[in-house]
């Protein structure tokens, strides 16, 4: 049985949600404000295997709870259930930290599907850390294999220059030093090598990883570039890997 975080300030929804969760064998407990919902995540390190929050909360919006979890190294699931559901917003959450995105009004059964997919990569990210644990990983394959499912079971490891990419754990490594991506940051790190040495359009970017719609303002996507160019470059100002082609897009060249 799954332990459910529900922050919503909507009582009839968060109840609703809360009677849904239930009936699919979950157990949900109920937060409606950010700030109560950092302090259990956080402070009081409750366990739950996922969140299912708002945004429009009252005090700390959704975003800053999200960002919040993640800059603490707290990586439980996280589906953002809100009304702001312009492509925009999406970005904006994703880039806060976010796994998944759904905008009210939802149908149930999509909102029940994406929850069960996070918990499933949930166990599927517990399994795998076991497992590492208990044995040293192999020759790292082609961008092809690795880039080819995140959340999958086998071939997830990419290494180039000094660095090794778990898309199973979610982890970039480098020396001493480990980097926990976020599911979106690692979708378009896998989109990226897939097409290593080709030019990767930020249209493409759009529809292929985030499956939003071309006019979609693309800030949000180089800001995730500069992101990652903190993670991957030793010197962010002049990347190597993660390379600008001027009007047009992306290239990853290992």
């Amino acid at each position: 049985m799954s332990r459910i975080l529900v922050v919503e300030d909507e009582t009839h929804l968060a109840e609703g949600l809360r009677f849904n969760l239930e009936a699919e064998g979950h157990a949900a407990d109920l937060c409606g404000d950010g700030e109560s919902a950092v302090r259990r995540l956080l402070h009081q390190s409750e366990h739950f295997d996922a969140v299912v929050l708002d945004v429009m909360l009252p005090g700390m919006d959704g975003f800053a709870v999200a960002s919040a979890l993640r800059k603490a190294k707290n990586y439980v699931p996280v589906l953002i259930l809100t009304a702001r559901g312009r492509p925009e917003d999406v970005l904006e959450g994703f880039a806060a930290g976010a796994d998944d995105y759904l905008a009210k009004p939802f149908d149930l059964q999509i909102f029940l599907a994406r929850l069960q997919g996070l918990l499933r990569r949930s166990a599927w990210l517990s399994g795998s850390m076991k497992a590492t644990a208990s044995a040293a990983v192999g020759a790292a394959p082609s961008p092809e294999a690795a880039a080819s499912d995140v959340g999958g079971s086998s071939g997830e490891v990419y290494a180039f220059d000094t660095k090794t990419l778990d898309f199973e754990t979610l982890e970039l490594r480098s020396g001493e030093n480990t980097v926990h991506l976020t599911l979106m940051e690692a979708k378009l790190l896998r989109h990226l090598i897939r097409n290593a040495g080709r030019v990767v359009s930020r249209k493409a970017i759009l529809e292929d990883v985030w499956d939003l719609r071309e006019d979609t303002d693309t800030r949000a996507i180089d800001n995730f570039i500069v992101r990652l160019r903190r993670y991957l470059e030793d010197d962010p100002g002049k990347p190597r890997h993660l390379q600008t082609v001027r009007g047009v897009g992306y290239k990853f060249v290992a």
